[in-house]
């Protein structure tokens, strides 16, 4: 996708609805609503923390209202370079969330998370993410369990991230080594039984 550099704060949120890295869709299984975002899709050296703080506060979190909701964050392809804000903008953007956004917040599901941001979120989780936050972030290594807490049919999820998700299957030994201090890393393999076949599961 290509990436056009845009200078001030309105044309940055422009750039962020073109690039729909922030959608609300849908519910999960419990009824929340779901705040889907696509970190492949977040040009992070084209936008300000001023920009970011600003898209939210205006396109997603009226819509959200005042009720619980979860978020479904896919990591999938993220590169550090391209990708991630720097961890003084998250926390400056996690800091600037009303009290009822924080608390409405129930669950953030972390789809296809690897190695270098397991170790990431293990050491700096607590410290960026105040008031219970990193307790509610809950790994998700499979699409398959995925749908057992959202709603398959109401989340639109990019070609990209199913292909990287069979890849996986295939290619079990690509997981191996995400070892987190985590307790809710849903669908992880067993390090001590391998299997050669597809560990998809029938849902």
């Amino acid at each position: 996708m290509q990436i056009v550099t845009a200078n001030s704060v309105s044309d940055q949120g422009q750039l962020i609805e073109k690039m729909e890295i922030f959608k609300i869709q849908g519910r999960d299984k419990r009824g929340r609503k779901i705040l889907r975002i696509i970190g492949k899709f977040l040009p992070a050296r084209e936008l300000s923390a001023e920009s970011l703080k600003k898209y939210l506060e205006e396109k997603i979190f009226p819509k959200l209202g005042e009720r619980p909701f979860s978020v479904v964050y896919v990591h999938t392809d993220v590169q550090r370079s391209d990708n991630f804000p720097g961890i003084s903008t998250l926390r400056s953007i996690y800091e600037a969330l009303p009290i009822n956004i924080k608390e409405n917040l129930e669950a953030v599901y972390f789809v296809h998370p690897g190695l270098q941001s397991k170790i990431f979120l293990a050491t700096f989780g607590r410290f960026l993410f105040s008031g219970g936050l990193y307790a509610k972030l809950k790994y998700v290594n499979r699409l398959d369990f995925l749908w057992d807490h959202i709603r398959r049919q109401e989340i639109e999820i990019p070609d990209f991230v199913y292909d990287h998700d069979e890849t996986l299957e295939y290619r079990p030994m690509m997981d191996y080594g995400m070892e987190s201090d985590h307790p809710r890393v849903y669908g992880a393999p067993a390090m001590e039984s391998p299997t050669p076949y597809s560990m998809r599961c029938i849902s």
